[in-house]
């Protein structure tokens, strides 16, 4: 085989790689360790959020202290930090005792013994008088201590706060059309239940 015809048959070859190469390049991949969204990781991390939002909504300072790592660190949609044993003298001392939280994970990260969950938040409380819901996402940050998840940190983005069943008074941060870092359903647009589903931490 000569030169040239070694060329012409190359030159195809070639083309077809660097064409497959592009594609591949381009084609979107999803983030390492990522979940999906009915994944094991979520039901299970899932079910820890349950027990938070219980031991929140039913007083229960000794099931708060079982998901709560003792180098918890929160940091509440209005920036205030607190510690796992001030979320527990919180608990004991909040005087709302219709307050009600639900938790909701969108997505999981697993990054060995430690998880990042992704969700919504809800949190019904009443100020002034007055019945009021939060939604909110939030990061929450497990570690797997002795076969059980732990929340080391916690960090929540307030989207919108209203009372039941009335619009917003003001233009809220839910109206931005900024695309938000996953799908909320729970927020999403004809969404009529502004009322409450289960509550929320007095410090969260």
């Amino acid at each position: 085989m000569n030169r040239n015809a070694i060329v012409r048959f190359a030159s195809p070859l070639l083309a077809f790689g660097l064409t497959f190469g592009m594609l591949h390049a381009q084609a979107p991949t999803a983030a390492p360790g990522t979940t999906s969204s009915d994944s094991p990781e979520i039901r299970e991390l899932q079910k820890v959020e349950d027990s938070w939002s219980s031991a929140l909504n039913q007083r229960d300072q000794y099931g708060l202290e079982l998901v709560l790592s003792p180098l918890f660190v929160n940091v509440s949609s209005n920036g205030d930090v607190t510690t796992r044993n001030q979320q527990v003298v919180s608990l004991i001392n909040d005087s709302d005792k219709t307050a009600a939280t639900d938790m909701h994970v969108v997505t999981v990260r697993l990054l060995g013994d430690v998880a990042v969950a992704n969700g919504t938040y809800s949190f019904t409380h009443r100020v002034n008088g007055k019945e009021l819901v939060e939604k909110s996402i939030f990061t929450h940050v497990f570690q797997r201590q002795h076969g059980n998840w732990v929340c080391l940190n916690a960090q929540r983005t307030l989207l919108k706060e209203e009372a039941p069943g009335k619009a917003a008074k003001s233009k809220s941060k839910s109206d931005s059309k900024a695309e938000l870092p996953f799908h909320i359903p729970l927020f999403s647009k004809g969404d009529k239940n502004n009322g409450p589903t289960t509550p929320d931490s007095p410090k969260q």
